[in-house]
């Protein structure tokens, strides 16, 4: 029987967009360890009106078919913040992106890579980074190691062949990010308990939680300390108003004023740490739709969540103190009475921090002093156009 041509398209209405986030769906349905989305959060993530990430950049969506049938899908984007960035540190002029891909078998990811390498040269750029979905702050990188377990809120998932076949299109991998996990119920090492204890008795310090009525002015002293901290990291996007606007609406139902503390010396905002339990245990029952049911579930577990898992996307501390001594401690400070209220409160056992670089020795040096070990890896690919 003649196996249907493949076939690759543009798209940019609302019903292939349905098409292209429906289908993970069909791929990963045996996936135990696939996290379904809510669709209307994913669809929103594609969808220029709704994503205050396309206020500086743009992207063509590809959808892959036979049949009739569609088999893989694709983005293709440009950055205009990330153009303006470092080229050393990632990004820079010419630097485009591919993301949001999956494919059903290896003809049909060659098929689409070409196809958005195509409209990136087209719009001038001569270098891809990829995956990345779409922005940096969202989901960076390919899974290649913790295919066994389920991602945490805000982490991707993917077949294992798709590195195989992101390599035969000819990348090379340019950074990895790694998470690592920990038992938040078991007590630090005496050396880290009496670093803490020197930390609390010092004056100077003040640990705090955040107020989530003032969640504006809370958002502005993060962001603050967060562009200063992160600033010379790879692949540093500042965020937009726009974006943090977005942010702010999707994450506030699941911000908690003792999951997340700033720390201040001598009165001054010179270190954070966000914490956010794990919603993608609460969503993964819903498969991907909040109705008929799934709205009044998610809602009750909203107000009062219980978790096994807390992740910690961001923590920073300002550039001025990174390569003290007060830096670490500081982040072993922050981290026990979070890990503290985590149990206490919310029931957890386990912690995942991440993202991390590599090549980030402070933050790597500190997750392995209290006691982590890596549980995923995450590639981000480079290709010359």
């Amino acid at each position: 029987m003649a196996i249907a041509p493949l076939s690759i398209r543009p798209i940019d209405n609302k019903a292939d967009r349905k098409r292209f986030i429906d289908l993970p769906f069909r791929l990963y349905k045996n996936d135990p360890n696939w996290v379904p989305p809510l669709k209307g959060e994913a669809l929103g993530l594609i969808t220029p009106e709704k994503n205050g990430w396309f206020s500086h950049a743009k992207a063509q969506l590809f959808l892959a078919e036979r049949g009739g049938t569609v088999v893989g899908r694709i983005s293709a984007h440009i950055d205009t913040l990330a153009l303006t960035m470092d080229p050393a540190k990632g990004f820079g002029p010419g630097c485009g992106q591919f993301g949001l891909f999956d494919a059903e078998d290896a003809e049909t990811a060659s098929t689409l890579i070409t196809a958005a390498e195509g409209w990136l040269r087209d719009q001038g750029m001569n270098r891809v980074l990829g995956p990345i979905s779409m922005s940096i702050w969202e989901e960076p990188g390919l899974l290649v190691e913790g295919y066994d377990h389920p991602p945490t809120i805000m982490m991707g998932h993917a077949k294992p062949e798709y590195r195989h076949w992101i390599e035969a299109a000819g990348y090379h991998k340019v950074k990895e990010l790694v998470t690592y996990e920990l038992d938040i119920t078991k007590d630090f090492v005496p050396l880290l308990q009496r670093i803490i204890a020197s930390g609390d008795k010092n004056p100077r310090i003040r640990i705090r939680q955040v107020d989530k009525t003032k969640f504006d002015e809370e958002a502005a002293t993060i962001l603050a300390i967060l562009n200063d901290a992160w600033s010379d990291n790879w692949g540093f996007v500042p965020l937009t108003p726009p974006e943090i606007a977005d942010v702010g609406v999707k994450l506030k139902p699941i911000v908690f004023n003792d999951l997340i503390r700033i720390a201040e010396l001598d009165g001054k905002p010179v270190a954070f740490m966000i914490t956010l339990p794990d919603l993608n245990e609460a969503i993964m029952p819903l498969k991907g739709n909040l109705l008929p049911f799934g709205w009044a579930k998610l809602l009750l577990w909203l107000r009062r969540p219980r978790v096994k898992t807390m992740r910690v996307p961001l923590m920073g501390v300002l550039k001025d103190l990174q390569s003290s001594r007060l830096a670490s401690q500081l982040a072993f400070m922050l981290i026990q009475q979070i890990k503290d209220a985590s149990v206490a409160h919310y029931g957890a056992t386990r912690g995942e921090i991440g993202w991390i670089l590599d090549d980030n020795q402070g933050m790597n040096s500190i997750a392995e002093a209290i006691g982590c070990d890596i549980n995923k890896r995450y590639w981000i690919f480079e290709k010359a156009l």
